[in-house]
């Protein structure tokens, strides 16, 4: 996702009056499609809409990032990045911003329980724990501009790793049992 993305995606979520920003919208889509089974499009929409409805001008573009998303995780190839804004922003914006798509992610993995999340390995509750940590993310004033940068950008590529392995390992959770699909309309 591109920094004109970002922009373009903030101004049509405020302009369309989201509950949330981009940041925190996009960590829900990411860690709702992380563990739901059959997460949609519409069902992000109830997540960061009032009413489910964004403008008409803002499907399209939010679409793209919803399908653009599902793709990058679905690829496996370590495609995914998380929606969040570029270097020409202040460095404690940007944290901040981080700290609310950790915020989103987690609450979008809530989507759906994990059956069993002592059968998980070790290194998924401590990503996840990690994640939660993040929430709280804020710039260093004792440390140097340089510091802070190097931080957030480990910071970042942490979460972009841990959303990938994440996505991976919550993989058999995901599948939609045979007996629970209609095999015929309801209508």
């Amino acid at each position: 996702m591109s920094e004109l993305e970002y922009h373009q995606i903030e101004r049509l979520l405020a302009d369309s009056r989201a509950l949330t920003d981009v940041s925190e919208a996009h960590g829900t889509l990411a860690g709702a499609l992380c563990s739901a089974a059959e997460y949609r499009f519409e069902d992000w929409l109830r997540e960061i809409y009032a009413e489910g409805n964004p403008t008409e001008d803002a499907r399209e573009p939010l679409l793209a990032v919803f399908e653009g998303t599902r793709r990058a995780l679905d690829a496996g190839q370590m495609q995914f990045i998380a929606l969040l804004p570029g270097d020409d922003v202040p460095i404690a914006e940007r944290a901040e911003a981080l700290g609310q798509w950790c915020q989103g992610f987690l609450y979008g993995l809530g989507t759906q329980p994990i059956p069993d999340p002592d059968s998980l390995p070790p290194e998924i509750g401590e990503i996840v724990r990690d994640l939660t940590s993040m929430t709280q993310v804020a710039v260093d004033p004792a440390e140097s501009d340089e510091s802070n940068e190097e931080a957030y950008t480990e910071l970042v590529e942490f979460v972009r790793v841990g959303a990938q392995l994440l996505f991976d390992e919550f993989a058999p959770y995901r599948t939609v049992p045979e007996a629970s699909v209609p095999r015929s309309p309801l209508h």
